[in-house]
């Protein structure tokens, strides 16, 4: 096979030390040079000067979780490193020890037969740590959300049949009031009611009286809601330190915001996956296939198998779908709504909405490729403006009355096309 690598390096990164194996080819034969390092940033260094004293600029690296990023941090300035997925560079079983996966994996990387991960640059890779951050807290501010109604359900408080939110002004004001109260008057209770919630008094009260409270029932209530008070305060927090990180990406983000579907955090979010450099994916599809957008590909002895999406895209993939959810029910651009009644009336809503999300991630790729702001080729067949509309069909009319005159089936008279 063709040596892609004369002179690489193919590296085993665990938790308190690494394995580096050294290769440099001579002809056919290759020589081997391997060293064991610590994860201690005078270790790291020593490796790099090693690397570059050998004349090697290739590097391979395979670790479980988070410990290639220390290594990684110190060798991108000088050293091109590939991140290589355990599943590529699994070795043969009875073969496998610290030296002899560093070895194997060099030897795959010199013939060119790992593929390296997509790494972005340090300023997207900080962004990035937020906005994850931020998912995770919004989950978990979910989860107290959910948590908090359930501490009413089992204490006989009905209160979420009758409001559509626990957590509006109304239903939080009756809650505190039943958690920080010791007996409970229903004239009070109906005057904390607000706005249209006022005709819902009877059955707010009725949802409530009854009910079976304890002080360790109420203590705990308390304790959910000051963590669920402190999760949205640290959210804010976080908010305004992602807008100040974000600023050296506006142009970007004010580009994707051209998209229907597509609001400020949304488009912080997706740049903060995948970057706004698209050189690092050669086509479309392969970052659609990067983000868990294509369908799987299982066919054998002409029976195809499985084709679910894969499960990429962790964290890329549930904010693209939930700007597809608003991109099909936006009312001023209906371009991706008329698209996806299409696709659901034969597919169904769930794929419907994924062939949406990878129609949005194909755009942003485009938009992020060449500057332009979003201007599908389809849009006028798809979402045409009533003038257009006519004009196409009088257009379309004009073309079939010529092609019956040309075929002699009727007079060039015989019909008028009113302007």
């Amino acid at each position: 096979m063709k040596i892609a690598y004369p002179i690489c390096c193919g590296v085993d990164v665990h938790k308190t030390f690494f394995v580096a194996t050294l290769i440099i080819s001579e002809g056919i034969e290759a020589k081997y040079k391997k060293r064991r390092f610590s994860t201690f940033n005078k270790q790291i260094l020593a490796f790099k000067a090693w690397l570059l004293e050998n004349n090697c600029r290739d590097v391979c690296m395979e670790s479980t979780g988070k410990y290639w990023v220390p290594v990684f941090n110190l060798l991108e300035d000088s050293i091109n490193v590939t991140i290589a997925n355990p599943k590529w560079v699994r070795t043969i079983k009875c073969r496998k020890d610290d030296e002899k996966d560093s070895k194997w994996i060099g030897d795959l990387f010199r013939i060119g037969l790992v593929p390296g991960s997509f790494i972005p640059n340090k300023d997207v890779r900080i962004l990035r740590e937020y906005t994850r951050y931020r998912f995770k807290l919004v989950s978990c501010k979910s989860s107290e959300k959910n948590r908090y109604q359930n501490v009413f359900t089992v204490c006989n408080v009905a209160l979420d049949a009758v409001v559509s939110d626990m957590f509006g002004k109304s239903a939080s004001s009756i809650t505190d009031y039943i958690v920080h109260s010791d007996t409970f008057d229903p004239k009070h209770c109906i005057s904390l009611l607000k706005r249209s919630l006022k005709s819902k008094a009877d059955e707010v009260v009725e949802s409530i009286e009854g009910f079976q409270m304890t002080d360790s029932q109420k203590e705990r209530a308390k304790m959910v809601r000051a963590h669920y008070d402190y999760l949205v305060s640290q959210i804010e927090k976080l908010d305004n330190a992602i807008v100040k990180i974000a600023e050296p990406f506006e142009h970007s983000i004010n580009l994707l915001c051209t998209i229907p579907g597509i609001k400020r955090a949304s488009a912080i979010s997706v740049l903060s996956e995948i970057g706004d450099d698209m050189s690092q994916f050669d086509s479309s599809k392969r970052l659609c296939c990067w983000a868990g957008l294509t369908p799987g590909n299982n066919q054998s002895a002409g029976k195809k198998k499985s084709v679910k999406i894969t499960r990429a895209g962790v964290y890329l993939k549930p904010a693209l779908v939930e700007i597809a959810h608003a991109a099909v029910k936006s009312k001023e651009a209906p371009y991706y709504r008329l698209k996806y009644e299409r696709l659901y009336k034969r597919r169904g809503k769930k794929r419907a909405i994924i062939a949406i999300a990878r129609m949005i991630l194909t755009a942003i790729f485009h938009i992020l490729s060449t500057g332009e702001i979003w201007n599908p080729v389809d849009l006028n067949q798809v979402d045409m403006p009533p003038e257009l509309h006519e004009k196409e069909v009088r257009k379309s009319l004009r073309r079939a009355l010529n092609l019956l005159v040309a075929h002699g089936i009727i007079l060039p008279d015989a019909i008028q096309i009113s302007e």
